[in-house]
């Protein structure tokens, strides 16, 4: 009575249920009423022995039978051959010969378990080898011990395979080999099984394993439905018969459909999808009970169109003979949803056997319909559609076949289909069914489309028009909420689209739950047990709300009910049990749908009070946050402690389908869950529980479900973050699926938040979020949240003190907000003086609001200041014109944006407001002049190539009328080139610079706009930089040392483009730095550097180097007079070369009003040029100085008059091309009454005199012209050589008049030649 009064509320569901239990019951075998149950049971164990028994004994003797065959036909084939061996010649020939087949191999057909013997017979000269081969690979009998044997006797090879199968079936070969040659045998064995000829395929069972599920595709990719199934027998030869079908229609294999069946599978290959093979897909196998079969939808979406927004391509294309030069071509238009509409449809053609396609209609058709023409008799055609819109051309359909049809059609679309109702399906799919249109006109199918509620863009659930009005719509987001519409569609076109469905959640459809499993006890007192049992795996839709328990003696068929009122939570305490008694369980499950199944009954319970010290089992093992490589466990704590309060817990795990369990946790946890790491994507594992107290270790506790280490799809996790609005710190999640009944359970390490003042949880569709009220150290910790009635949507987010401290800094910010500033105040200087004051802020808004203080005054906009904002970008500033000493102080800028504010200041005194003033006149200054004519670039010096300095400025704001002027020390400077001002630059040359041009240089521009004036102090560093400079130039066109003889000794010379004895050059002797001195003596010309080794010896033998410096780079010339005879006065002569035969003094003293005469004799071959000098300038011939050369031989210098300025040193250089003689004399003119002054030899020659910072304006033409860069002389030529600057005590480097100087070169008429 009360288990029918606990079910009345749920009999319509229980009578559907018995209605099916017994359409499913199998017939039960009726037992004979004569035999009593025993006598039964053993008739039937007897009968099915004796008959099996009977089968052995008929099988056995049909095996040997065969066996024996066998062995009669072995016996006389091989008495056979040994007759045919006997009438052989005994020996043969000694002759080569290839391998030769006597005897072939012939084919055998055997049963199956039976032996077979292949054999032939072979001969050959030398003795063949034969190798035997199967399906063309090598037969192994060590492979397959046992298996195969292979014998070789008299010439005869045979191979003997035992016990036959059905894969031994193959084609054989025995490969004869010998160095002459190879010849092979071949032959088929066919095994075949004595069950073929009573099996058909349909007489096989079958059981489908692994099912294809729905499946999505793409155009022009591929696709494989397969289904695995259990074959009994299993016959490599009789696979199941089975058929596939797309909408009931059946398929056949072709180039567009590949079916296997076989090796435990079935499956069908669509190696190029198109919108054509979208359909419900069904395999049919037919098996001995009937037929098996499994269906599921194949969607196929556009492929991205070749232009974006083109249509998709149409579908279904068929060509219809109407005569024989006529086709009518009909096609299905493709869905289109967020596409331009279709205005028009392609069709073109191709012959059989070729790849070109031509089209045929000029202008795009709009119907779905286009009659071809113009094609030839007795060709056969292909016609495919490409679809047109606004936005371009689809892709072109699949090819048509060829199929004849006549007759018109009407040229309308269907009428719109009816009411639309959805329906919930399953978590992801939904059931879409609607009436049919009134006005069907040919109707092709439908498309259905389905749109999220709240989204505008619709998506296509189908591809394919669907013929019937219901559709199940697939891969939906779980828990959203969606509407859907319909279209009918023709060859026509597509109707007018359907009124939309009402919203529909997607949820799986309503069902009683499946019966929950794994009852577990948790204590027992004696008269009582506590049960635990695991919810059921199908909540059937809705969430689970009781549980109802049955129990029952084990010895016993009779189940009583131990609750009236529902059980909530899975445990349960039953009362009023007897002590020693083996009790059963059984457990059922309720929701809206009604009570399910009971679970199958618990194992035997011995109800027994527990003594034992140690706990009793945990349970309700559930799982959290499953990640690929993680999860975390939780648990229950045991209802039977034991003697002592549990004080922790270890966890073991284990593969499925493992008995090694490994211990996760070294030292017990005292909480009741663990982090498992380290886990393998993909893998499922098992795990189980023991507790822990002072006794020891308790039961373990029942095993957890396999669970797969792997996250569920979309899987996200939890976010923290701050309120942008309110300023609040959160914690948010998204679930990646939810329903209708789903609940967000927050938890901090694991324990329920409930109703606590510190946070509040707030939802919003699939989103939770928890927020806290006054965040501080206490709120630390790990929190996790579950999305209820999901497949175990989790997650969780550890709180650390840093990110705590971050979001509180962040929320202070938000609840008091500044507006945020990219510079503070700051200010610049303008042109004409004017300061500007200025701050950038982040963002401004344009009801932005401000204002200036200056020294505690605000200031506005007005004469004198001009105050101004940009919100564009961000720029508040304040521009005072006239900036003075009264404008010192501390400038402030106060903005309030909004709730916004912010200030920043400037303090503008002592240091600072001097720098920013000085800056301001400087700038006012600066405005004034450039008004006129002024330098737009200061004076400043450059270096040419030829090392002449330059001093260079650029000038503004000039016209024609404008003057400018050179000054030194004060001294105007007039330069050969006048300047060009309008060329907008201008340059005064130094030519030859040294210590002589040091000296402040000014540039003055004027007109009658005004004046400017630029200066240039050569001294001190800037006279450093520009010796640097020369250096640089010098010191890259220097080249390498050559050595030259002189009276003196050896001399070494550096050429490049300017020498000065500023430059830092420093000469070294095997790396040791030379001082000038006696023996060797430094200098050097305008051209070159030299060193003088006087008297050298072998002591002065080595490398020698001189390194010019610019500041930066040291540059190296280098000879090594190593291993080298030193070069004598001797050596060096030449005896064609030019020279002075005799006639000068050294020296010569006359008085003034006297006329003096120098006069020589020269000689050389060829005759020599004769050139003299006076304090190494030449010396021209004039009225005063007269310069003669008679006969090639007679060199004269005749001065009349001479005057106190004619004093001084001269020369003569006599040279020709094979050399020279340069010669000095030194002259002093002195006064009528004064005493004649001692003669002097080798006086120093006087140093050229200052260059002139101004050259002349008309300088005398200079017989000798300015070398240009020397090239590396010979060492036979000679070059000058001046004489260096004596010092006192050094003896006078002027050679006697024995002793002959060395030549100069032919293109060096000077020792010292003047620049240009």
């Amino acid at each position: 009575t009360s288990d029918l009064r606990r079910k009345s509320s749920f009999q319509s569901a229980q009578q559907v249920q018995t209605q099916a239990t017994e359409a499913m019951a199998e017939p039960a075998y009726t037992i004979p009423a004569s035999r009593t149950t025993a006598e039964t049971e053993e008739y039937q164990r007897v009968s099915s022995n004796v008959g099996k028994g009977l089968a052995v004994i008929q099988e056995e003797l049909h095996r040997m039978r065969i066996a024996t065959k066998a062995q009669v036909e072995s016996i006389a084939i091989q008495k056979e051959v040994k007759d045919m061996m006997k009438k052989r010649v005994d020996l043969l020939e000694e002759i080569p010969k290839m391998p030769d087949f006597l005897v072939a191999l012939r084919p055998h057909t055997v049963w199956e378990k039976t032996p077979v013997k292949l054999f032939c017979t072979v001969e050959g000269n030398p003795r063949p080898i034969v190798k035997w081969y199967k399906g063309g690979v090598p037969v192994d009998p060590l492979s397959a011990p046992g298996k195969y044997k292979i014998e070789s006797k008299y010439g005869v090879h045979s191979l003997i395979i035992s016990r036959c199968v059905v894969s031994d079936t193959a084609e054989y070969s025995a490969v004869a080999t010998n160095q002459h040659g190879t010849a092979t045998s071949k032959a088929m064995v066919t095994v075949k099984s004595k069950l073929l000829h009573d099996i058909h395929p349909s007489k096989l069972e079958v059981t489908l394993l692994e099912r294809f599920p729905v499946s999505f595709g793409v155009e022009g990719s591929s696709i494989r439905l397969s289904c695995t199934m259990v074959v009994v027998p299993d016959l490599p030869n009789v696979p199941p018969l089975a058929q596939w079908y797309r909408d009931d229609t059946l398929l056949k294999p072709s180039n567009l459909v590949e079916m296997s069946v076989g090796g435990g599978a079935a499956s069908l290959t669509l190696p190029q999808l198109a919108k054509d093979d979208e359909g419900l897909y069904t395999l049919r196998i037919f098996t001995k009970d009937g037929t098996a079969e499994h269906s599921a939808y194949l969607f196929v979406s556009d492929a991205p169109a070749s232009v974006k927004g083109a249509p998709g391509a149409p579908m279904s294309v068929k060509a219809y003979d109407v005569n024989s030069d006529y086709v009518l071509v009909a096609w299905k238009p493709p869905n289109t949803v967020n596409e331009a509409p279709i205005s028009g449809y392609f069709v073109d053609r191709s012959v059989t056997g070729t790849d070109t396609w031509v089209q045929c209609n000029p202008a795009p058709v709009k119907v779905c319909k286009y009659p071809v023409s113009g094609l030839d008799v007795g060709h056969s055609y292909y016609f495919r559609v490409r679809a047109v819109n606004s936005a371009g051309i689809s892709r072109p359909s699949r090819k048509s076949g060829k199929v004849t049809l006549t007759g018109k059609e009407d040229v309308s679309v269907p009428s719109a289909p009816g009411q639309i109702v959805a329906t919930r399906n399953t978590k992801s799919s939904v059931f879409v069914q609607w009436e049919t249109p009134k006005h069907l006109k040919n109707l092709l199918g439908y498309y259905i489309d389905g749109r999220v509620v709240g989204a505008k863009e619709w998506f296509p659930c189908n591809h394919k028009p669907f013929r019937h009005n219901r559709f199940v719509v697939h891969g939906l987001i779980p828990g959203e909420s969606y509407v859907f519409r319909v279209q009918a569609v023709n060859i026509f076109g597509l109707s007018e689209e359907s009124q939309e469905s009402s919203p529909i959640a997607v949820e799986p459809a309503l069902a009683t739950p499946s019966a929950p499993y794994g009852i577990t006890m948790l204590s027992c007192d004696g008269s009582s047990m506590t049960l635990a049992w695991k919810k059921p795996k199908h909540c059937g839709g809705s969430k689970v709300k009781a549980y109802y328990i049955d129990k029952r003696d084990a010895d016993t068929l009779v189940w009583k009910e131990v609750n009236l009122a529902a059980v909530t939570e899975r445990i349960c305490t039953v009362d009023n049990l007897t002590e020693g008694t083996f009790y059963e369980f059984r457990i059922q499950a309720a929701n809206l749908a009604g009570v399910g199944l009971p679970s199958a009954p618990s194992t035997p319970l011995k109800c027994e009070a527990w003594t034992m010290e140690q706990p009793g089992p945990a349970y309700d093992l559930s799982f959290r946050e499953v990640r690929g490589q993680s999860l975390v466990i939780l648990w229950k704590a045991p209802i039977y402690t034991g003697a002592d309060a549990v004080t922790g817990y270890f966890v073991d795990m284990a593969k499925k389908g493992s008995s090694e369990f490994v211990t996760l946790n070294g030292d017990p946890v005292s909480h009741r869950y663990l982090q498992v790491t380290g886990l393998e994507e993909g893998s499922s594992y098992v795990f189980r529980v023991r507790a822990v107290n002072s006794k020891g270790v308790g039961k373990t506790s029942e095993l957890s479900e396999p669970v797969c280490a792997k996250a569920l799809p979309g899987t996200t996790e939890i976010v923290a973050g701050v309120d942008e609005e309110t300023g609040d710190v959160f914690l948010s999640f998204e679930a990646c699926e939810i329903c209708e009944t789903s609940k967000f359970e927050w938890s901090k390490n694991y324990k329920p938040i409930g109703d606590c003042p510190r946070a509040t949880v707030t939802a919003k569709g699939r989103t939770s979020r928890l927020t806290f009220t006054n965040p501080d150290k206490d709120d630390l910790g790990r929190y996790s949240v579950v999305v209820t009635d999901t497949d175990g949507v989790s997650s969780s987010y550890t709180l650390t003190e840093d990110a705590l401290n971050t979001m509180l800094e962040l929320s202070y910010a938000i609840r008091h907000p500044v507006v945020p500033l990219k510079h503070n105040l700051n200010y610049e200087i303008l042109e004409k003086g004017h300061v500007r004051f200025w701050l950038q802020a982040v963002k401004l808004s344009p009801s932005v609001s401000y204002r200036f203080i200056v020294n505690d005054k605000a200031v506005t906009s007005g004469e004198g200041q001009k105050i101004s904002h940009d919100v564009a970008s961000g720029v508040i500033q304040m521009t005072v014109d006239h900036f003075t000493r009264a404008n010192e102080g501390t400038y402030t800028v106060q903005i309030n944006d909004g709730k916004a504010k912010t200030q920043s200041s400037l303090v503008l005194v002592g240091d600072a407001f001097k720098a920013a003033l000085k800056e301001a006149e400087f700038q006012r200054k600066e405005h004034i002049r450039k008004q006129g004519p002024h330098f737009s670039e200061y004076l400043d010096f450059t270096v040419t190539e030829d090392c002449t300095v330059m001093l260079t400025c650029k000038v503004a704001n000039v016209k024609k009328d404008t003057v400018f002027h050179w000054y030194k020390e004060d001294d105007e400077v007039v330069p050969e080139t006048a300047p060009n001002v309008m060329s907008g630059s201008c340059a005064l040359p130094l030519p030859l610079f040294s210590r002589k041009d040091q000296g402040v240089y000014k540039a003055v521009l004027s007109d009658d706009k005004g004046k400017d004036t630029s200066v240039f102090d050569i001294s001190g560093k800037v006279f450093d930089d520009i010796i640097n400079a020369i250096a640089r130039n010098a010191g890259a066109s220097a080249s390498e040392l050559v050595m030259q003889c002189t009276p003196e000794g050896i001399r070494l010379q550096c050429y490049m483009n300017y020498y000065t004895e500023e430059m830092k050059t420093v000469w070294k002797h095997k790396d040791s730095k030379i001082a000038s001195s006696e023996k060797m003596r430094i200098g050097g010309t305008a051209e070159m550097a030299w060193m003088q080794i006087c008297d050298p010896s072998d002591k002065e033998k080595g490398h020698y180097a001189i390194e010019i410096s610019d500041g930066v780079t040291t540059h190296t010339r280098t000879f090594d007079l190593s291993g080298q005879g030193f070069l004598s006065p001797d050596v060096c002569f030449v005896p064609d070369r030019g020279r002075v035969v005799g006639g000068l003094p050294d020296v010569v003293t006359i008085m003034e009003e006297k006329s003096l005469s120098l006069t020589c004799t020269v000689w050389g071959e060829p005759t020599p040029e004769v050139t003299w000098f006076k304090n190494e300038q030449e010396v021209a011939s004039n009225e005063h100085t007269r310069v003669t050369f008679d006969g090639g031989k007679f060199a004269s210098l005749v001065i009349n008059k001479v005057t106190t300025d004619d004093s001084g040193k001269y020369s003569i250089n006599v040279r020709n091309k094979y050399g020279g003689e340069f010669v000095e004399i030194t002259v002093s003119v002195y006064r009528h009454g004064e005493p004649i002054p001692e003669p002097k030899l080798g006086q120093p020659r006087a140093a050229p005199p200052p260059a002139q910072p101004v050259p002349p304006k008309s300088p005398a033409p200079s017989k000798t012209p300015t070398p240009s860069k020397p090239q590396t002389p010979a060492q036979s030529v000679k070059s000058p050589t001046p004489a260096p600057a004596a010092t006192p005590g050094t003896k006078s480097p002027t050679p006697p008049r024995s002793v002959k100087s060395p030549t100069p070169p032919r293109f060096m008429k000077s020792p010292t030649p003047p620049r240009k």
